[in-house]
């Protein structure tokens, strides 16, 4: 007789190197579900595979399993008239692209019900960014969400409890237990939620650089490969873009003031070029996966004319009126501002050369635009805005980056942080990361 199966021998076999058992991974996601494990049991396994990691027939196990921990959706009575497509990012300081990029893709002919999570460690969450807006509601039912399809084209809202219920609390843990940088736990956390709504077509925006959970190419690729494979091999068409994150993306990270960036960008005034050129090529993927432009190149031009013509942020606006936000966005966004805001000083005359992002990312939450802990609040009022890209000159005095905090003291402490994240040189360079940093998109993987 086999032994039974505990959370302490599950614990043991992946902390001894052992490959887990489809019948294992199944215990452990059930009781994710119906709380049969302990937060400290689940954190253990999360560490786990964190050192010891998973092969492949694991992180399709562990998949199938959070994929099917609740409801899947279906949309062929939806009145839908495109296909349902999807874009997701592996998280980024700055990371906004899904605001511009549901919208755009609605206009477009696609329907976009995209599932979104909170910020995880150091990187912006999609959701904490849209309840800046008052009233926008991220958390719906089926029912608002087809009404909302069908309005607006797009609906960017959270998982609900019935879809992958299991990667719910399990993100909740990885987010606070420095357990976030795993390939198979990325790629179950990101999968299971998109196969369970039902796409179509997937996008995936693999972050590398400093501000990345992949620090290096390699590893992104690595994360690229896995999730592609897996995607494709549960049925799901899907492609990669692995994208420079070795600056902040925009000129903002914190949640109202990125929202505030995203309806700059719509309506047109002046849009961050690197923002910029990421959000169409994303777009032109997703739409040329879901057969609405018959190449890439075709593509991008279809996503600038929704852009040009205001047709996309028609839609974005539709989107928030449907979910309870201000029901005329593009003229009164009602987002909350941060009591102090404080311009950081270049020190000396030089050229900005590197930025250490990650640094950034958690100056964002010590000023309380993230969580330390699951079920902190979040202050959507602060964060960083104007931030100057990569290889720009500065005179001394010269703002570098504004820091918007609840007080004068988390002002102080966050200027500082700022500045010992910049590093300068003399002259502006002119090599391959000078490059990297004008065009975010190194590398595309197709399955």
């Amino acid at each position: 007789m086999s032994a039974a199966i505990t959370p302490a021998s599950v614990i043991a076999a992946k902390r001894d190197g052992a490959a887990l058992s489809a019948a294992q991974v199944q215990h452990f996601v059930q009781g994710l579900v119906d709380g049969g494990w302990a937060d400290s049991q689940v954190a253990a396994l999360a560490m786990a595979i964190v050192l010891r990691g998973m092969d492949t027939a694991e992180t399709v196990a562990l998949t199938a399993a959070m994929t099917h921990s609740g409801e899947v959706l279906r949309w062929d009575d939806a009145g839908l008239d495109g296909p349902v497509l999807d874009k997701h990012s592996t998280g980024g300081v700055g990371d906004k692209v899904s605001l511009m990029l549901a919208p755009i893709v609605a206009a477009c002919g696609g329907a976009v019900p995209m599932v979104s999570g909170r910020g995880l460690g150091h990187t912006g969450g999609t959701l904490d960014k849209l309840e800046a807006l008052p009233g926008y509601r991220t958390q719906v039912d089926y029912a608002t969400l087809r009404t909302a399809l069908r309005s607006a084209g797009c609906a960017i809202v959270g998982a609900s409890a019935q879809v992958a219920p299991a990667d719910r609390r399990l993100y909740a843990i990885r987010d606070v237990t420095a357990t976030v940088e795993s390939v198979p736990l990325i790629t179950a956390s990101i999968l299971s939620k998109k196969l369970a709504a039902g796409l179509q077509g997937l996008v995936l925006d693999v972050k590398v650089g400093s501000g990345a959970f992949m620090a290096s190419l390699p590893q992104a690729q690595t994360l690229a490969r896995c999730l592609v494979d897996v995607a494709n091999g549960a049925g799901l068409p899907t492609r990669a873009l692995i994208t420079d994150m070795n600056q902040v993306l925009g000129r903002t990270a914190g949640n109202a003031l990125e929202v505030q960036e995203a309806l700059d960008f719509l309506a047109g005034r002046q849009p961050e070029p690197r923002l910029l050129a990421l959000t169409l090529d994303l777009a032109a993927e997703l739409l040329h996966l879901g057969e609405l432009a018959p190449t890439p190149e075709a593509a991008r031009a279809v996503a600038q004319r929704a852009l040009d013509s205001g047709a996309a942020a028609d839609r974005f606006a539709r989107m928030v009126a449907a979910l309870g936000g201000p029901s005329d966005v593009l003229r009164d966004a009602q987002l909350p501002t941060a009591p102090v805001q404080r311009p950081v000083p270049a020190p000396r005359d030089a050229v900005l050369s590197r930025m250490d992002v990650r640094a950034l990312g958690e100056c964002v939450v010590q000023l309380g635009g993230g969580r330390r802990r699951p079920g902190d609040a979040v202050d959507p009022r602060v964060g960083l805005s104007h931030v100057l890209p990569l290889h720009t000159p500065v005179q001394t005095g010269q703002t570098v980056a504004i820091v918007h905090a609840a007080s004068e003291a988390a002002a102080d402490q966050a200027c500082r942080e700022v500045l010992a994240a910049c590093g300068w040189a003399e002259a502006a360079s002119h090599d391959a990361a000078a490059a990297a940093a004008a065009n975010p998109v190194l590398q595309r993987l197709a399955g």
